[in-house]
């Protein structure tokens, strides 16, 4: 069952200038270092940076929860699965409070924004579940 949604969208050059002003500080301040490593071996690293970034924000808005409500920026990591479709990894602390829930997420981009949708689904009927989401393909 659906237990929250969340969407965001970003301007890429929001996260460009926010990387030329802060660099480094910026990057490991909202990203792990598993993200920082994967956008910046991309051709344009500014847009995997604004997509997780995204990603990062509609999580947030799917849990209800930002960072003062305990959510921290880094314990959300975006990975990819080996089909490369893009999941949320939990921090110990997210894991937690997720319980039975799982986070579900959708990126998308242009050259000048980054989008991402996000799902909370609550994983009380394991069996429905699963047949609605399946594992790697």
């Amino acid at each position: 069952m659906v237990a929250g949604v969340g969407i965001d969208i970003i301007e890429v050059d929001r996260i460009r200038r926010a990387i030329g002003r802060w660099g480094q500080r910026f990057l490991e301040r909202v990203y792990t270092s598993g993200e920082i490593g994967y956008c910046q071996a991309q051709a344009r690293p500014e847009i995997s940076f604004a997509a997780r970034f995204a990603a990062k924000e509609a999580a947030m808005k799917a849990l209800g929860r930002g960072p003062k409500g305990g959510v921290r920026w880094k314990s959300l990591e975006v990975v990819n699965r080996p089909s490369g479709a893009p999941v949320i990894r939990p921090g110990p602390r997210l894991q937690q409070l997720l319980g039975k829930r799982v986070l579900l997420i959708s990126l998308t981009h242009t050259h000048r924004q980054a989008m991402a949708t996000a799902l909370l689904i609550d994983k009380a009927d394991e069996d429905r579940s699963e047949d609605c989401f399946p594992a790697d393909r």
